[in-house]
């Protein structure tokens, strides 16, 4: 179907009548524009309304989400937040909570790394995750980075820390992240992989709201391992024990993506300054980055 539709085609896809339709652009409820004397309806716009529900939802539509990307943290886009002139705020509160947000049109942007147990192919769960939540039927993901994610310890790793199933049995304290945090939700899997669950491990209270948090933790002796990237442990000086390589990915709605922020931020993925900040922080394949994952 193309990406702008007659009035036939508008009316059909609505499954309205074409007087009705009429009724609608004379009350100036349903997105359209006149072209040389002809009625246009852009597809993804009508998407968006039919989503909002009819009439009041259309002008909120117009209006842009504010300014930040939520969801996960990570230290290469928050840097790149800072470096691109982008003008996008950071509210890290985990990747789950991000999307909520994200549909509810309180942020621009989530950052996401999701994990789940029941997930047939681990590469796509972002893409899954996207492709079924409510209120994103018209959203975009775009790679950002493969992370390394793996057991940040003390300097030295003075417990000889190998794996999830040593930390375990040893009852070391696990520093953790919220539920819905993208590395909490790793751990859960990773502990499932291993036949264990949360109450195997010994936990550290508070939880950590980000991963800069829960390496602090660890550096100042309050627990003894937690699950975080590379460049979080690079960071703090801590030592690192590798697991997996995951996926860090981008979401937004397609209406949003030409804004000047989004822009910005991912023109500046293609710099120089870019890619030697990655290879700095240590941990990141940016094979995928700025790459379309999905397109809803």
């Amino acid at each position: 179907m193309p990406e702008l539709l007659t009035t036939e085609e508008t009316a059909a896809y609505l499954r309205l009548s074409e007087r009705k339709l009429y009724e609608l652009v004379a009350a100036g409820a349903v997105p359209c524009s006149k072209v040389t004397g002809r009625w246009l309806f852009p597809k993804a716009a009508l998407d968006r309304w039919v989503a909002s529900g009819l009439p009041d939802g259309l002008k909120s539509l117009e209006e842009s989400a504010p300014a930040i990307v939520g969801g996960s943290t990570d230290p290469l886009l928050e840097w790149a937040l800072r470096e691109s002139g982008s003008g996008l705020a950071s509210l890290p509160e985990g990747s789950e909570a991000g999307l909520r947000r994200l549909a509810r049109r309180e942020i621009m942007v989530a950052a996401i790394h999701l994990h789940a147990l029941e997930a047939a192919d681990p590469s796509t769960a972002n893409i899954d995750a996207v492709a079924h939540a409510p209120g994103l039927h018209d959203a975009v993901v775009i790679g950002f980075a493969r992370r390394e994610q793996g057991l940040l310890v003390a300097p030295g790793n003075p417990h000889g820390i190998e794996d999830l199933p040593q930390v375990a049995s040893r009852k070391l304290r696990v520093a953790q992240r919220q539920e819905g945090a993208g590395a909490q939700l790793l751990l859960r899997l990773l502990l499932a992989e291993a036949k264990l669950t949360t109450r195997d491990i010994k936990p550290v209270h508070p939880v950590c709201a980000t991963g800069t948090d829960l390496a602090q933790a660890i550096r100042a002796g309050h627990a003894d391992c937690g699950i975080a990237t590379r460049a979080a442990a690079q960071a703090a000086g801590l030592d690192f024990v590798p697991l997996v390589w995951e996926n860090f990915d981008l979401v937004l709605r397609q209406r949003d993506y030409f804004l000047p922020g989004p822009s910005a931020l991912f023109g500046f993925f293609r710099s120089d300054r870019f890619r030697q900040r990655a290879g700095e922080l240590g941990g990141y394949d940016l094979t995928v980055c700025g790459a379309i994952r999905l397109v809803a």
